[in-house]
C-alpha cells in the first residue's frame, strides 16, 4: 500500500484518489462527531474512543511499520499538544451546544484557515474560481450557524458560548490539518505517521474521562461505553487516515475544503439518528455548502 501511494503522488490518479479519500473522510468525520456527541457524555465518549485506538495502534506502531526518524520525535510532541488542545475545545463545544448547531461552525472555520495555512507552508495557490467555492462553502456554513442562532430553542442560554467554542475548535482543526499534513509528507512511510500518531494520541484523554467518570453521582455502564469506543476507534482510523493520505496525494487546502461537506452528512445524522429537526432553510444552506465544495473541485 505504501509503495502504491508513493507511485501515484502528484499524478492524475493521485488527484482522483485524494478526492475519494476526502469525501470518505467527510462522511466518517460526521459519524465520528455523532458518536462523541451521542447519548453518552462527550468527555467519556472521547476517552473511550482514544483508549481503544491507542491500544489498537500500539502494536502496529512498535512492530509492524518502520519507526520514524529520531529527528521527528519532537515533531510528534507538537502534534500531540495540538490534538490535545483540539479535543479539549471540541469536548467543551459538544458539552455546551447541540450537535447540529455547533458542528457546522467547527467545520466552517477550518477550511478557510487551512487554505491560508497551506499557502504559507506548502506554497499552494487556489484559482479565483476555487476561492469562489471556498467563499460559497463558508457562507453556507456560517449562514447555517446564524440561522441556528436565531431560531434554535434548545439550550439557548448556552448557545453563544457554544458557538464561540466552536470557532476556537475550528481554529484547532485548521492547525492540526496543516501540521499533520507536513508530518505525513515528512515521513517516508505514511502509515508510520498514522500508527505513531494514534499510539501517542490515545493515552491522555482516557485519564480525563476516567476522572470524570469516578466523580459522577450516576456512573454510566462501562460496557456500552466500551462498545462506542471500539466503533469510534475504527471510524477514527479510516476518517483521519483518509484525510491525511489525501493531503499527501494532493493539495492540502483542496482536501480540507472537500472534507467540510461533512457538515451536510452531520445534519443528516443529527436529523435521522439524533432526532434533531431540519427545515427547508437549513436544507438550502446545507446544499450551498455542498455546492461550494463542488465549485472548488470543478475550478481546480
Amino acid at each position: 500500500m505504501s509503495d502504491w501511494i508513493g507511485a501515484i503522488e502528484g499524478t492524475a490518479a493521485g488527484h482522483q484518489a485524494a478526492l475519494a479519500l476526502a469525501l470518505m473522510a467527510a462522511l466518517l468525520h460526521a459519524l465520528f462527531g455523532a458518536l462523541q456527541k451521542g447519548r453518552h457524555d462527550p468527555w467519556l465518549s472521547r476517552g473511550a474512543i482514544d483508549l481503544a485506538y491507542g491500544v489498537m495502534a500500539t502494536p502496529v506502531a512498535l512492530f509492524v511499520v518502520p519507526w520514524p526518524d529520531a529527528s521527528l520525535i519532537a515533531f510528534f510532541g507538537l502534534v500531540w499538544l495540538i490534538h490535545v488542545g483540539y479535543k479539549l475545545a471540541q469536548a467543551w463545544t459538544y458539552t455546551l451546544g447541540s450537535y447540529t448547531v455547533v458542528y457546522p461552525v467547527v467545520r466552517g472555520t477550518g477550511p478557510l484557515f487551512t487554505v491560508i495555512g497551506a499557502g504559507l507552508v506548502f506554497g499552494e495557490h487556489f484559482t479565483p474560481g476555487q476561492w469562489l467555492g471556498v467563499a460559497t462553502l463558508v457562507v453556507g456554513i456560517y449562514g447555517l450557524a446564524l440561522y441556528n442562532l436565531a431560531h434554535w430553542q434548545l439550550g439557548r442560554d448556552k448557545l453563544k458560548p457554544a458557538l464561540a467554542m466552536a470557532v476556537l475548535t475550528g481554529g484547532f482543526v485548521a492547525l492540526y490539518t496543516t501540521v499533520d499534513a507536513w508530518g505525513i509528507r515528512a515521513t517516508p512511510d505514511p502509515f508510520t505517521f498514522l500508527a505513531w500518531f494514534f499510539m501517542i494520541d490515545g493515552f491522555f484523554f482516557p485519564i480525563l474521562a476516567a476522572r470524570r467518570w469516578l466523580r459522577m453521582d450516576t456512573r454510566p455502564a462501562l460496557g456500552p461505553l466500551a462498545l462506542r469506543g471500539l466503533i469510534g476507534a475504527v471510524v477514527a482510523f479510516f476518517s483521519f487516515g483518509a484525510i491525511m493520505l489525501a493531503t499527501r496525494l494532493d493539495q492540502v487546502g483542496q482536501a480540507a475544503v472537500l472534507r467540510e461537506t461533512s457538515t451536510v452528512f452531520a445534519a443528516l445524522i443529527g436529523w435521522l439518528v439524533l432526532g434533531e429537526t431540519a427545515g427547508p432553510r437549513r436544507i438550502m444552506l446545507m446544499a450551498l455548502i455542498a455546492l461550494g465544495a463542488v465549485i472548488v473541485q470543478a475550478a481546480a
